[in-house]
């Protein structure tokens, strides 16, 4: 099978050599490039004509490529009177005809554009890299948000699961994708070399991540796991130069304790929920003492919701107190579980990203824990604070309906029990 793929690539690359260089000679404008491609030209010569739209593309300024993404949000969009004229049809007989003629001219002439765009060897990458340009011309041009949702449509068919594949990151995996590891980590950053061993090399952890056969160099999204001994609260130590590790075999908890997503260029195209129940599977299999599936995860949205709650009757006072870092531990934890399991959004979802993500995924908070991060990002985001997400595998699924159809936040007793606990604001230190 590999030799066919590689015979096949070799003689389309043979034969296509004429077309390329006569690609590089054609002096039309993008857009008209862009028609070609659309047209019965593009049936023909659609390799050659792709790879000098994007040659072209990669070549323009900020001020080209705004007008690249209007020309494509307006010049090809729908007829809305023409689909609202073929429904009314297809209502009145709804024939094969009727359906296909409605499917057709439902379908943005800028979705057909991309999929020929994606022909040449390459392409697929440099379509992701596009919508990175095109996210940044959104803040000031929403009307632009047609065009990326069809970017998202197809995005999300070309990197569906059927093309991921799962590979384990070790210490032994090539030097050009660890440098990528370190410099995509967005939850606890790597600092060094040393840093990066102290997370691949022992026994008692682990990586994992997902790639895509067009980007087989660059990771989607990667997930770092610790191996433990119960569950663990304290990031700190979970990352200590000076920790012991354990044999595998020694553990019976698999900790998740960091997660990022690598292309900007892939936001909303969703892998975090499979690379965590694939990622059990495996680790499942490979360790049969695990019995415990658990996050260690910040709190972002933390510290920004106690500053709008310092005002509050209830809840200001301690509010006042942890932001001046004069609240005791248990005071932490119950603001805490009162942010995760109360505070909402206007749509009824949990206001803190990370919680909206493993909620969605069928999690549920498991415990708080305080002084549990001393870095400068986890003091800013959360005073500290974080929290376990437990995925019970018996429950997600029931708990992954009851969060996306009702907003339900699966919670544990001793989580529940914190969110109504009464706050005070003792300073810490003093004993009551």
């Amino acid at each position: 099978m590999k030799r066919n793929r590689f015979l096949g690539d070799l003689l389309a690359h043979l034969f296509d050599r004429p077309n390329q260089m006569r690609g590089k000679q054609d002096d039309r404008s993008i857009v008209d490039l862009c028609e070609a491609l659309l047209s019965a030209e593009g049936e023909v010569s659609g390799y050659r004509l792709a790879a000098t739209v994007l040659e072209r593309y990669n070549a323009l300024d900020d001020d080209g490529k705004r007008a690249f993404f209007e020309y494509l949000n307006d010049e090809l969009e729908i007829d809305a009177a023409h689909v609202a004229e073929l429904a009314h049809q297809y209502a009145k007989d709804p024939s094969v005809e009727h359906f296909s003629a409605l499917s057709q001219a439902s379908e943005p002439r800028r979705q057909e554009l991309l999929r020929r765009l994606n022909q040449p060897t390459g392409a697929t990458p440099t379509l992701v890299s596009m919508r990175v340009d095109l996210l940044r011309f959104l803040k000031d041009q929403p009307a632009l948000r047609r065009t990326d949702l069809d970017f998202v449509h197809l995005l999300r068919s070309w990197f569906n699961r059927g093309f991921l594949v799962l590979k384990q990151i070790s210490w032994d995996t090539p030097a050009r994708i660890l440098d990528k590891i370190v410099a995509y980590e967005a939850v606890h950053q790597i600092n060094d070399w040393d840093d990066l061993r102290r997370r691949l090399y022992p026994p008692d952890r682990r990586c994992f991540a997902f790639f895509h056969p067009a980007m087989p160099d660059e990771p989607l999204i990667f997930v770092e796991v610790a191996l433990t001994k119960g569950v663990p609260g304290s990031v700190d130590k979970l990352l200590s130069e000076g920790r012991t590790p354990i044999d595998a075999e020694q553990a019976n908890v698999a900790v998740f304790y960091s997660i990022s997503n690598c292309q900007k260029g892939l936001r909303n195209i969703s892998f975090g929920n499979l690379l965590i129940k694939q990622v059990v599977a495996e680790l499942a299999l490979e360790a049969p003492t695990l019995e415990t599936f658990v996050t260690l995860s910040p709190i972002p949205g933390l510290n920004a919701w106690l500053k709008q709650q310092v005002e509050d009757d209830e809840i200001g006072h301690a509010a006042t107190a942890m932001l001046g870092g004069e609240a005791t531990d248990d005071g932490c934890k119950a603001l805490a579980a009162r942010y995760l399991l109360l505070a909402k959004r206007a749509d009824g979802s949990p206001v803190d990203p990370v919680a909206r993500f493993h909620l969605g995924n069928g999690a549920e908070v498991y415990g708080l824990h305080a002084q549990a991060d001393s870095s400068e990002n986890g003091q800013a985001q959360s005073s500290g604070v974080m929290v376990n997400y437990l995925y019970d595998l018996s429950q997600t699924e029931l708990q992954h309906e009851g969060f996306v159809l009702n907003n339900i936040v699966a919670a544990s007793p001793s989580v529940t029990a914190l969110s109504n606990a009464l706050l005070t604001t003792i300073p810490k230190g003093i004993n009551t």
